[in-house]
């Protein structure tokens, strides 16, 4: 019997893969990448046309191992990693890695699929295809690019402002936005305005609702713009003019109003609306998307419950559009189905229309069916897809929208009065026909007027003057940074969750008590120096074309080598003069305390090993201290690796020994000594940790041990070596 060998990245995509195919298929995983740049050098010959050095890590040299050996005994080899950049470019090096002789590459088969179901290997399988060269090309492209940018940028930091800095081609920029928005608050000079509503009821009994309000929208027919009325003195002027006038319904205005279902999920609205809906980091959605692609026990083995998870593209397969349209009219009525599928234009730059959205496999396996198979946050984020992607194929949900204004007059007009003629409006909607938001329910609030007649009079109960200050911008949460990249073409589906954990983890942002993105001190110094010495690395539009450029090479339009030579020559260079010019900057924040060794004031200086306090009377004194932690169970924003549910906090044993927890204790019991990967071993599937020596399993039973590799694509690239360039 021929021997079929298939290599995907993961032991559980491995698992659920191996349910559809026979005996004759061996499934394998590679466990993620198996080839890199070195951790403990450039990797890159600069001087060679940008060759790659990639070398095979220590983790993957016992998978490499075994890969080998079962390529040598199979009749065909079949790379079906993920569909994206980074799948291809995992294929690509599984080719170069595994040595694979003439013969063995004349049978060796890609194949990609959108989802994990038994039809769609099957369909991928009939239809295999060669590497596609582009797509490797460019995933080689933005890795070489960040390595450069990182590993050249980093040591610059390091000599000019503290050890332990890294700079990074796309985060450097999100810092940016971070550090600029919070400049714009700090900036801000609140400007009063006032309101006034008035609460009325009609002249005439009703049996509709008897009282309803209504806001001052004009004077004199002059429509009042939002700093109309600037401070009490004129408020209190209007209502003065307003006692004993007439008041009437001047104009009644109704229409029908609809409101269309939003797009089914790329994976930046996902990462966006599971933060907004669920409080869900980027990072953590994209664990959980994965579980839920990968595929989910559901008692007669894995099923993949959702589509790939990184794509920015919007279309849906006329079957999926069908298998919805067939369970919404089962399940809701005909009449909340649509006489033909409703259709949605992927609007994002360099998305690739052949991908699909992230929408349920099979849309019979509703959130009810599957719930007892999936944990808490499981269950919330497959409702989330499930449900916005039935959404998409309803009706548009319809409103009658009413809009009633009230003229009031005096006459004469009283010598002093400000006005002659104030008019307010009331607006009222109540909805006639739910339709998608019968399965995707949103804010609309419903509010039902009395049924009144132009001309008619009303009586006003009272008059409300409020008090209102302008607010400053918001700061960024998850959700908004990744929709303002998105919006400025910045990053790629691959990239978002990176970033994000990127620039907490390195200490120039965190995230307040509201969630919300705040920058460090370090932060805005080293931000500013980037900006000030280095432009084009944190320029927006710069950072834009860099990606649009890496689209191109993906489209086969461009070649990658000379993309990366007219990035480096000039970085290069500037680089070189920047080492000598510019003086180092020691950033260090004021205290209360004072020394008690000479007087002077203690002040919190950056260390190799990060903050400390110490006096700043220094050399002359040398007094110096730890800094307490301010808190004690800081949140990573990381997923719990054994229950999911909750996050990895640092907490401190009884004797002060820092740890790492779920902050779900004591539901769940994880705990570990090194800081989680991420990622699981790959002898026994336990949480990886890291330690100051390296990576090693947190199990007690395994003995799984590694040195530290480098950070993969689209991460802040820090070199190991202390070396600095000249």
């Amino acid at each position: 019997m021929a021997k079929h060998l298939v290599i995907v990245e993961s032991p559980t995509k491995a698992k659920t893969i191996s349910r559809f195919l026979g005996a004759d298929f061996i499934i394998e995983s590679s466990y993620g990448h198996i080839r890199d740049l070195p951790a403990y050098k450039l990797g890159v010959d600069t001087a060679n046309n940008f060759e790659p050095q990639y070398v095979i890590s220590r983790r993957s040299q016992p998978v490499v191992k075994k890969l080998k050996a079962g390529a040598k005994e199979a009749d065909k080899i079949i790379l079906a990693t993920d569909e994206d950049r980074e799948g291809e470019a995992i294929a690509w090096h599984l080719i170069q890695a595994l040595g694979l002789t003439k013969k063995q590459l004349e049978t060796t088969e890609r194949i990609v699929f959108h989802e994990i179901t038994k039809k769609a290997i099957e369909e991928a399988l009939t239809h295999p295809r060669p590497i596609d060269e582009r797509l490797v090309s460019a995933q080689q492209a933005r890795r070489i690019l960040d390595r450069l940018v990182g590993y050249q940028l980093s040591p610059f930091l390091w000599k000019k402002v503290t050890r332990g800095l890294s700079a990074g081609r796309v985060q450097s920029v999100a810092v940016r936005l971070i550090v600029e928005r919070e400049r714009e608050i700090q900036a801000f000079k609140p400007q009063e305005y006032w309101s006034i509503i008035a609460l009325l009821s009609p002249a005439e009994e009703k049996t509709s609702p008897v009282e309803f309000s209504a806001n001052l929208i004009k004077i004199d027919n002059v429509v009042l713009d939002k700093f109309g009325i600037q401070n009490e003195k004129e408020a209190k002027e209007i209502v003065a003019d307003l006692e004993g006038a007439e008041w009437k319904v001047s104009t009644i205005e109704k229409r029908a109003v609809s409101k269309k279902p939003s797009p089914p999920f790329t994976t930046s609205t996902l990462q966006q609306e599971a933060w907004r809906r669920l409080r869900f980091s980027a990072k953590q959605t994209m664990l959980i998307a994965q579980q839920l692609y990968e595929g989910i026990e559901l008692g007669e083995g894995p099923v993949g419950l959702i589509t790939y998870m990184r794509t920015d593209s919007v279309n849906m397969s006329g079957e999926a559009l069908a298998a919805g349209k067939e369970y919404i009219e089962t399940n809701f009525g005909k009449n909340y189905a649509l006489p033909s599928p409703r259709i949605f234009k992927t609007k994002s730059k360099g998305a690739q229309e052949a991908h699909e959205a992230i929408r349920p496999t099979d849309p019979k396996l509703d959130p009810e069916s599957v719930r007892q198979y999936l944990n808490r946050n499981q269950y919330r984020l497959y409702d989330l897809v499930w449900k916005r992607f039935i959404a998409t194929q309803m009706p548009d949900a319809l409103f009658d929208a009413t809009a009633i204004d009230i003229g009031t007059s005096k006459s004469p007009k009283p010598q002093h009065a400000r006005a002659s003629h104030y008019t307010f409006r009331s607006n009222g909607q109540i909805i006639k026909f739910d339709g998608f938001l019968k399965v995707y329910p949103i804010k609309i609030g419903e509010l039902l007027l009395p049924e009144l007649k132009k001309d008619e009079g009303v009586i006003p109960k009272e008059l409300k003057p409020g008090q209102h200050y302008t607010d400053p911008p918001s700061r960024f949460t998850e959700a908004s940074l990744v929709k303002t990249l998105e919006k400025f073409g910045i990053g790629r589906p691959s990239t978002y969750a990176p970033i994000m954990s990127t620039i907490q983890d390195r200490g120039y942002v965190l995230k307040n008590d509201e969630k919300r993105f705040q920058p460090t001190d370090i932060g805005f110094v080293v931000n500013d120096l980037l900006v000030e010495h280095f432009p084009v690395v944190v320029d927006i539009q710069f950072t834009a074309k860099m990606e649009e450029e890496l689209d191109e090479i993906a489209e086969g339009k461009k070649e990658w080598r000379p993309v990366i030579k007219d990035f480096y020559i000039p970085f290069e260079k500037n680089l070189k003069e920047k080492f000598t010019e510019v003086e180092k900057k020691t950033p260090v924040e004021t205290t209360d305390e004072v020394c008690e060794k000479c007087g002077k004031p203690m002040i919190v200086r950056y260390g190799r090993f990060g903050k400390f306090m110490a006096c700043s009377g220094f050399p002359d004194c040398k007094n110096a201290k730890s800094l307490k932690s301010v808190e004690e169970k800081q949140n990573l924003g990381m997923a719990c690796p054994k229950c999911v549910e909750g996050n990895v906090i640092v907490k401190k044993t009884r004797k002060g020994k820092i740890f790492f927890g779920c902050s779900r204790y004591p539901d769940c019991m994880f705990a570990a000594w090194g800081k989680p990967t991420g990622e699981k071993c790959p002898k026994c599937e336990n949480p990886l940790i890291e330690t100051k020596y390296g990576i090693k399993c947190n199990s007690k039973e395994c003995d799984y041990k590694m040195k530290k590799d480098a950070p993969q694509a689209d991460t802040a690239e820090v070199p190991e070596t202390t070396d600095t360039p000249e």
